[in-house]
């Protein structure tokens, strides 16, 4: 019995250990400073609770597909409160999906649907974290926040400046840029 429980013990250890690993458990956050933006946006504006955001893209994004034939492949969230400090009734938010090029003829049409804007082109902190899913959004969460903040801080950056994640599906990553802030 007792050799049962090990081998049930350390199968469900190695299990945790494999799904850990495999939504970026261990991806080891590193930063650059970079020049990044110029991307249009379709976007609503968010109050309240962030976790609205996900459910804003994907009507957005089903919007854009069934009602203006077009397919995009990056949806986003812009973040400009702290959640650890903001109450979450007044977290502001916006969320959406990020038009390709070859799409940007159709913008005068769209304009009259949807809100959009071109995100700002400057200089960004970035990096970036394997998306296979939510469950890395949320491995992401936990990993890349502490860290960002604690670089902006430690470099003389405003750590309550906004953050934008880019949710690149192709491309299998969390692309994410931080507001650079003095």
């Amino acid at each position: 019995m007792t050799k049962q429980i090990l081998f049930g013990l350390v199968t469900l250890i190695i299990a945790f250990v494999v799904f850990y690993a495999y939504y970026g458990g261990f991806k080891k956050i590193k930063f650059r400073i970079i020049e990044a933006g110029g991307e249009t946006l379709v976007y609503e504006e968010i109050t309240g609770d962030y976790k609205q955001s996900g459910v804003v893209m994907d009507k957005i994004y089903h919007s854009l597909l069934n009602e203006d034939k077009i397919e995009t492949y990056k949806g986003f969230g812009v973040y400009y409160d702290n959640p650890q400090k903001v109450e979450k009734s007044k977290l502001r938010s916006e969320a959406g999906c990020v038009l390709k090029q070859n799409d940007l003829v159709k913008i005068t049409e769209l304009k009259e649907k949807y809100s959009i804007r071109i995100f700002p082109q400057k200089k960004y902190i970035t990096t970036e974290f394997p998306f296979k899913g939510k469950i890395s959004v949320i491995f992401s969460i936990m990993k890349v926040y502490p860290v960002l903040n604690k670089f902006a801080k430690e470099n003389g950056y405003n750590e309550n400046s906004f953050v934008m994640e880019i949710y690149d599906v192709p491309n299998k990553k969390i692309l994410y840029r931080k507001e650079i802030m003095k």
